[in-house]
């Protein structure tokens, strides 16, 4: 079955293994079978409550063993998810609200419901939900009146440097392609079990449920809270042989395993994205989990993911994130936008048919971003630095915004975090480059060091040039949602102390 809609993905893992289970929460368990027959019933319950083809529908629920079906019915219906992660302050969720216009949204969060009625904007919780995955009527909608491949199937919001989040729009065409592409290096199997507990607002946590039910492996949705002390015992617990990292988590299940009497859970793969894995937690993982296999990988919202390493690759080209998915290209330009040979340095630029249709309601925007060469298929400037080797893999050397200049050198701040993990006694590193016409950038370290001694230390990692003017130590690093290094946070704690 060439499946190009969304929905097609689960019907034709519902087909072929019927009893297999798909998705469990730890409390509750549900087979491919089971979630699809689920997913229909919901499609029918939105169209009864006007949901109609190109709608959006808001999704700020739990993520637990009922959340598959009902992104899929959304898919099935021909409507739009947005999912969007709760609490969060008032503000965002307006901003969400207004920009999306969603007809429906599916949510317990009190905040939410109230902003969505004060907008005359229809709300159901989880309870109402479950009664008609559970009692709704059977059968597909009438023939004609689903979506198309390329109608647009899910809004993900993704921060900038400055304003409000952005939606990268994504059609069918676009996911089922990406989640094929990565499946085909990533290799999850049918007995794998992916323990995920990345939010799934964001990119990384959400397309878990996609690839595994490519896959035909077992999702385990993971409550927030198993990212701290619960993480290693939630993993032996589950079975976990699958997990999606971000430096964070690899961090702090480092620190779980390193423990005396620290039980070993069966993980055989690790994959990462979204920031640069540390390779001293790399090899501390595979120290203590000797059968691990790594894969890194790198990409944006607005292409899915651009590249992977082949597993265990990191090892052999240390400084690579992976070459472009089967069925796509990576390059740099110049300042000018010309195309550049390998091994040069530009701007990373994307070209396939995963890079997505483009900003919700952001022209300008789109059209710097997305631009159209000779062919079918945009091209993606991502904003990003790096070049790609003569053997086709992607090296990253920093995004736009934190690229920064420290005593007249152009320095990336990826490259000082690097450095700084490197610098023996530091657990976790983020760089806040020169602000407000401050001179100098200031490391945060998580660390067992006088800020003096970091910066020492780091003169043995780095050029003088590029050491920061100066180092904070904290407790810990503040973290977005997403488990990234939130460096909003960090430039108010930046504030705070010149105040």
């Amino acid at each position: 079955m060439n499946a190009t809609l969304l929905h097609d993905l689960l019907d034709a893992t519902a087909a072929a293994r019927p009893d297999a289970s798909a998705v469990d929460d730890g409390t509750t368990c549900r087979t491919y079978h089971q979630v699809r027959d689920a997913s229909v019933r919901l499609a029918g319950r939105l169209r009864a409550d006007g949901v109609r083809r190109g709608d959006r529908v808001l999704v700020a629920l739990p993520a637990d063993a009922a959340l598959p079906a009902l992104l899929y019915a959304v898919a099935r219906a021909g409507a739009v998810f947005v999912v969007v992660r709760t609490p969060a302050p008032d503000v965002a969720l307006a901003h969400v609200l207004d920009d999306a216009e969603p007809t429906l949204v599916l949510t317990d969060d009190a905040a939410l419901g109230d902003l969505a009625r004060a907008r005359h904007v229809p709300v159901r919780g989880a309870a109402e939900l479950a009664r008609a995955a559970a009692n709704g009527a059977d059968g597909d909608p009438p023939a004609g009146a689903g979506p198309l491949a390329v109608d647009p199937v899910c809004l993900i919001y993704t921060s900038g440097s400055t304003g409000m989040p952005k939606a990268v729009v994504s059609t069918h065409a676009q996911v089922t392609f990406a989640v094929r592409a990565i499946q085909s290096e990533l290799r999850y199997r049918p007995d794998d079990v992916v323990h995920d507990v990345l939010p799934t607002s964001f990119d990384y946590g959400l397309y878990q449920i996609f690839l595994s039910t490519v896959a035909g492996a077992r999702l385990r949705l993971g409550d927030p809270a198993e990212t701290g002390g619960r993480l290693l015992v939630s993993l032996v617990e589950s079975g976990a042989t699958v997990l999606p990292c971000v430096p964070s988590l690899a961090i702090n299940l480092l620190r779980l395993l390193g423990r005396p009497g620290a039980p070993r859970p069966p993980l055989r793969l690790v994959t990462n994205t979204g920031a640069a894995m540390p390779p001293e937690v790399l090899a501390g993982l595979r120290r203590l989990l000797p059968d691990l296999i790594v894969q890194l990988m790198f990409g944006l919202t607005e292409c899915k993911r651009a590249a992977i390493m082949p597993p265990d690759e990191d090892l052999r080209r240390p400084g690579a994130c992976g070459r472009a998915l089967p069925g796509t290209e990576i390059f740099t330009v110049d300042a000018d936008g010309r195309r550049q040979p390998a091994g040069v340095t530009g701007e990373l630029v994307v070209r396939g048919p995963h890079v997505m249709a483009g900003y919700w309601r952001r022209p300008e925007l789109t059209a710097e971003r997305f631009r159209r060469a000779h062919g079918l298929f945009p091209q993606l400037h991502t904003g990003d630095h790096g070049l790609v080797d003569p053997d086709g893999y992607v090296h990253f050397t920093g995004r736009r915004d934190d690229v920064y200049k420290e005593k007249g050198t152009r320095v990336s701040a990826t490259e000082v975090e690097a450095a700084a993990y490197r610098v023996d006694g530091v657990d976790a590193a983020g760089v806040l480059p020169p602000v407000d016409g401050h001179d100098g950038a200031t490391l945060f370290v998580v660390a067992a060091l006088a800020p003096g001694d970091v910066l020492s230390r780091l003169r043995g990692q780095l050029e003088e040039m590029k050491v920061p003017a100066r180092c904070v130590v904290l407790p810990a690093l503040p973290l977005t949602g997403n488990g990234k290094v939130d460096r909003r946070a960090l430039a108010r704690l930046a504030g705070e102390r010149r105040g």
